[in-house]
């Protein structure tokens, strides 16, 4: 780490320390797990980096999901379920912060739960959970386990609903789906009241998630991602380096 990084993570905490009473609210991407051995989206090795039968963005479609569920399946369960993961650094001090009463929120774009696992309360998921599954038909809710369980029981691999037969889906946002409007407004409401913002672990390259910095007009925005972002500019402060790195006080 350079001498820069170090002065700059250095402002970053007594931002942090200096942060009013539920005044910091935490943005974060893929990058915030890859330390718990989720792969991301967009890095040199990540998902998008890898070859497929078709193109990973494809696959987790929710056109590819109606029109080819078994092979969704196969690829959500492959790629997507990271069930034994733990939460790391970032996640655990997040989760002090908050009981502390000087984070508010995690708005986050992850669908792996490590931020609840990690003991926080008020986490906005944009993108869903993998905990969470439900009947398309009746609306049953089923967790991933049993989701896992229908699937290994099924002749074609696509887990249905036992009680009506329905095809059971993850609570998670697929490309071509919209994100939930009740947490969006959430999202949007503990921005715009934040004095410190922290973005990290994502390109900021997927709207509408991307266009939530809008909202913050508070003191400091900081930027914690291993490469530049299209907002790094608006940023106070921006850190190249890994969130549990900068997360480790």
């Amino acid at each position: 780490m350079d001498d820069e990084t170090r002065r700059g993570i250095k402002t970053f905490r007594r931002w942090v320390d200096d942060a009013p009473a539920g005044g910091m609210v935490f943005f974060g991407g893929a990058g915030v797990s890859t330390e718990s051995g989720i792969p991301d989206f967009r890095s040199p090795d990540g998902l998008y980096a890898q070859k497929y039968p078709h193109p990973p963005e494809q696959m987790i479609s929710r056109s590819f999901f109606d029109a080819r569920p078994r092979e969704f399946f196969d690829f959500y369960c492959d790629r997507m379920l990271a069930l034994d993961a733990q939460p790391n650094q970032a996640h655990r001090k997040l989760a002090e912060l908050e009981r502390a009463g000087t984070l508010s929120a995690v708005v986050t774009q992850n669908i792996d739960g490590l931020h609840q696992k990690a003991g926080s309360s008020n986490v906005l998921e944009l993108h869903g959970s993998v905990l969470r599954n439900y009947c398309m038909d009746c609306g049953a809710a089923f967790s991933v386990d049993e989701l896992l369980a229908q699937r290994e029981q099924a002749e074609d691999g696509v887990p249905r609903c036992p009680a009506c037969g329905g095809i059971v889906k993850p609570d998670v946002v697929l490309y071509e789906e919209a994100l939930d409007e009740g947490t969006l407004q959430a999202s949007v409401d503990a921005i715009a009241c934040a004095a410190l913002m922290v973005v990290a672990g994502t390109s900021l390259a997927v709207y509408p998630a991307a266009g939530l910095l809008d909202f913050f007009h508070g003191d400091h925005l900081a930027i914690v991602n291993r490469t530049p972002t299209p907002r790094d500019r608006q940023a106070d402060l921006c850190l190249a380096a890994n969130v549990g790195e900068v997360f480790d006080f």
